[in-house]
């Protein structure tokens, strides 16, 4: 087969940039192709939208090895550029997501995402009870569990595999004891401890089903529980839902206070903003004494907060009944009156309560 640029830039249309949803030839992200024949050598610039875009190593890897795979490329070298305001906001307008198809249904005050960074610090936790807290104070509450090949909520609230429906206009989300509306991979399971093995962008496109193709209705707070890391999952998110902010779970560990600026970061060059930081498992308060120990050493949530220019707004202490009621799928019988402070702060968003 020839090096032909023709063909070459075929082939680089199998490279899809995720958080855009297009391959990065009709993004006119290939630019300055240069072929050398005899040498098997292939250079072309990678102009991306921003300089800062997290996914630029990846989508460089992905185009030299398409590109490695034809025969007579030997080497390919990928320059990274990046696009003029006026290219960047053409590519994004060509882009742009489509409105879900049920728009017209779904009527959402607010969707607020629940991240960390760093796995086991209890942000499914966290999401369960912040939507069981809103629901007493009478709000319409959904939870979108894009951890997808991890997910937790349905376990906490005990609702069954294969729990979710659809029909011809959309998918219907499974509803708890006190009508929390959710939808989950777990839901699409045969059985609840069944793998999901899958690559970025099936996560990408479940994630982006379960916004634009599930039968909602009408929503006070959407709340959306992440996975950990700061890849797929939070990019899509932070692209194609409008986000009011996200909550930013973390635990006293310094380790973890590291993994959660990562997330701080990644948060500030997507432009979303953090509403406050939640310290996990910051104490265990003695049953006799009720005096608080430090089970995992002293507090970092002061440096989350700093570098994410918010507060810390709950330490939320250690309690074994929490873990018990949410492994028997009664997450909804909890009461945690220290989530005051966090429904006071996350309610006063509220602009469009469901009727």
């Amino acid at each position: 087969m020839p090096m032909d640029e023709t063909i070459l830039r075929e082939v680089l249309r199998q490279v899809i940039d995720p958080e855009l949803g297009r391959n990065i030839v009709d993004l006119g992200m290939v630019r300055d192709m240069s072929i050398e024949v005899e040498e098997g050598r292939v250079r072309f610039t990678l102009a991306l939208t921003t300089a800062t875009c997290p996914l630029r190593h990846r989508l460089a890897e992905e185009a030299r090895a398409a590109l490695l795979r034809l025969p007579g490329v030997n080497e390919v070298e990928v320059v990274l550029g990046v696009m003029s305001e006026e290219e960047r906001r053409a590519a994004l307008g060509t882009a742009a997501p489509q409105p879900p198809k049920l728009t017209g249904f779904n009527r959402i005050g607010q969707v607020i995402a629940v991240v960390s960074g760093k796995g086991g610090v209890g942000k499914s936790s966290l999401t369960a009870l912040l939507a069981v807290a809103l629901r007493r104070q009478g709000q319409k509450v959904g939870i979108l569990d894009a951890d997808i090949t991890g997910p937790s909520i349905p376990k906490l609230f005990g609702l069954p595999a294969g729990g979710l429906r659809g029909n011809e206009t959309g998918i219907l989300p499974a509803i708890t004891r006190t009508g929390i509306r959710v939808v989950s991979a777990n839901l699409m399971l045969p059985t609840e401890d069944a793998a999901v093995a899958w690559r970025g962008p099936l996560i990408t496109g479940l994630i982006q089903q379960f916004w634009g193709q599930v039968l909602w209705g009408q929503l006070d707070t959407l709340l959306v529980d992440l996975p950990p890391g700061t890849s797929d999952p939070l990019l899509t998110v932070a692209r194609q839902m409008p986000l009011k902010g996200a909550v930013l779970v973390t635990s006293p560990q310094q380790l973890t206070a590291l993994v959660v600026r990562k997330a701080v970061n990644l948060l500030k060059n997507l432009n979303v903003p953090v509403l406050g930081v939640v310290e996990n498992l910051a104490y265990y308060p003695c049953p006799q004494t009720g005096e608080p120990h430090e089970i995992f050493g002293p507090s970092h949530a002061a440096e989350v907060a700093e570098a994410a220019e918010c507060k810390v707004v709950v330490r939320l202490p250690i309690r074994p009944e929490l873990t018990m009621l949410g492994d028997a799928g009664r997450i909804e019988e909890v009461d945690l009156p220290e989530l005051a402070p966090l429904l006071a702060y996350v309610g006063a968003t509220v602009s469009q309560p469901a009727a």
